[in-house]
């Protein structure tokens, strides 16, 4: 029935698992090829046809082809009028969006370097005093996190999940399980244990894969 659904991109990405999260969410199956890091290159002819931003996850389905994470779960939902997970009313789901774009604009730049040094142990990234800058600026981020989920008492945009949620999620998993050093943030750890719920917080994002 219909075209299959396909994601191309390795499932230990983070982007990746944004989209394999969302699918669980939604019911939706899919056929999954694994591009990037160790597998198929992302700078061949062929993926860059796709994206020429040589970036996973790449989508393809009956409308055609599709780049960038959060637009791939923004679509998804819409696709199968999903309204818990991204809203239609206007407000609700600029709620919803503000903390997507939060996630894509501020938290994930902030834990580059640190991530890179301390989890991928690139030599590139070995300067010590980037390393404690880049951990102070990751902490912070995630105070802010910490008083919103404050102010909510259950989920980033308010008292249901949404798709912020799925990309926050997994970021928080990726601060959790960096070896760091970390503020005490009691309504991030209480925020983990409502995901904990979700079989798909546990098959992609706490999966041991930071």
């Amino acid at each position: 029935m219909g075209h299959t659904l396909k994601i191309l991109g390795r499932a230990s990405s983070i982007n990746v698992r944004k989209v394999l999260w969302t699918c669980d969410e939604l019911s939706v199956s899919y056929e999954r090829e694994d591009w990037g890091s160790g597998f198929a290159s992302t700078q061949s002819p062929e993926f860059l046809q796709l994206n020429p931003n040589a970036q996973v996850p790449v989508l393809i389905d009956e409308a055609g082809v599709l780049w960038e994470s959060n637009t791939i779960c923004r679509y998804l939902a819409g696709k199968h009028q999903n309204t818990d997970l991204l809203p239609i009313e206007p407000a609700a789901r600029a709620r919803v969006e503000q903390w997507m774009d939060w996630q894509a604009t501020e938290l994930n730049p902030s834990w580059g370097y640190a991530f890179f040094a301390l989890v991928r142990q690139s030599p590139d990234f070995q300067d010590s005093q980037r390393i404690a800058d880049g951990v102070r600026g990751w902490n912070a981020k995630m105070g802010i996190l910490e008083q919103q989920l404050t102010a909510t008492g259950a989920y980033v945009a308010g008292p249901r999940f949404t798709l912020a949620d799925i990309l926050i999620g997994l970021s928080v998993n990726r601060w959790r399980m960096t070896p760091m050093e970390r503020p005490d943030y009691p309504a991030v750890d209480a925020y983990c244990q409502r995901l904990a719920l979700r079989p798909g917080f546990m098959a992609h994002a706490c999966n041991g894969v930071p």
